[in-house]
């Protein structure tokens, strides 16, 4: 292991961009769908993971939502769950804002409390075994209707002492974040945490539309607001997080490699970056790959690193008494590896 690896390893992080269903790993979506008869284009995990080969999001989000197929009991939601909390906490993740998409799963008959509940549960326990904080964040998928966005937000209602936040996933092609205005009003009045994803398949253009219309405190992905200079210097002014998903953006031929990707430019401009694995089980790596394959590419040193982890818990949605004692703790685990 080199030294940039084993300090990647055991930095404390936060993981702020996380599709908890984008953790379905293909071992347990082959045992799922055992467990529940239901069939899958794949007879093993091998084939799967070969399978996994994608041109843009499109052509990833039609394996993803075919994959939730097996997703269909409490006990499958706790055992997805916990098994990302498990990886997630060898990875020294200490704090991860998972989203979570119901409406996957409400369209095919499954209800919102056998979603919510098997979550739950698995948050509960790592949160006492596993040193790691969990918070939630229910995502509105983009391409169905705001009236079906709504329909869950009310659902969500009713578990406010377990979902903390509203987001906004899936295709942004041909779903402007103005189709979801009034379902973003509620989410402010309701006191919720409010992210969106922009500027990943979206120009800069959708970044800033996003921020006017919607009023997010943070934007998922954002890569590319590197075309707007104006953007830029008022994402820096207001902090506003950026949750960047290196792996994510690479195979989704967002950028054709990752030596060309922007992340190091974005921390050179003072942007509040972070890293984040988006889906793992689809991308090839967790937090850890993600920094690691960051640092090789764009040659991130340990001040890089530490930068990168100190935003990851500044631009959570923790408390500011939590958020200075892991930022403390960074700067002890720095100065105790200073070599």
């Amino acid at each position: 292991m080199n030294s940039i690896a084993g300090f990647i390893a055991g930095i404390p992080k936060a993981e702020l961009h996380l599709h908890i269903e984008g953790t379905l790993e293909p071992e347990l979506m082959v045992t799922l769908g055992k467990r529940n008869g239901v069939s899958l284009p794949f007879p093993d995990a091998d084939t799967a993971r070969k399978a996994y080969n994608f041109s843009d999001l499109q052509s990833f989000l039609e394996i993803y939502y075919r994959a939730t197929a097996v997703l269909i009991t409490e006990e499958d939601f706790y055992d997805l769950t916990i098994a990302y909390l498990k990886k997630a906490s060898s990875q020294n993740v200490r704090h991860a804002e998972i989203f979570f998409d119901p409406q996957s799963h409400t369209e095919r008959g499954i209800t919102f409390e056998t979603v919510i509940r098997g979550i739950e549960r698995a948050v509960v326990e790592a949160n006492s075994t596993l040193n790691i904080s969990t918070k939630l964040i229910m995502c509105v998928l983009r391409h169905l209707s705001e009236k079906e966005g709504l329909k869950i937000f009310d659902k969500a209602l009713a578990w406010k002492q377990w979902i903390s936040g509203i987001g906004l996933d899936s295709s942004e092609r041909g779903n402007p974040p103005e189709k979801f205005r009034t379902l973003f009003e509620r989410a402010h009045e309701e006191g919720f945490l409010t992210v969106a994803h922009a500027g990943e398949e979206g120009s800069a253009a959708s970044i800033r539309n996003t921020l006017d219309t919607l009023h997010v405190m943070r934007i998922d992905h954002g890569v590319h607001c590197m075309e707007d200079d104006l953007l830029v210097a008022e994402l820096v002014q207001k902090q506003i997080p950026l949750t960047v998903c290196p792996l994510s953006n690479v195979r989704l031929k967002v950028f054709e490699s990752m030596k060309q990707h922007n992340l190091k430019a974005m921390l050179l401009k003072g942007l509040c970056v972070t890293v984040n694995s988006d889906d793992p089980a689809y991308f090839g790596g967790y937090v850890n790959e993600n920094y690691l394959e960051a640092a090789n590419a764009l040659h991130l040193d340990r001040n890089d690193i530490i930068q990168l982890a100190q935003n990851s818990f500044t631009a959570s949605s923790l408390s500011t008494v939590h958020k200075q004692l892991y930022l403390d703790e960074i700067d002890r685990y720095s100065k105790d590896h200073n070599t």
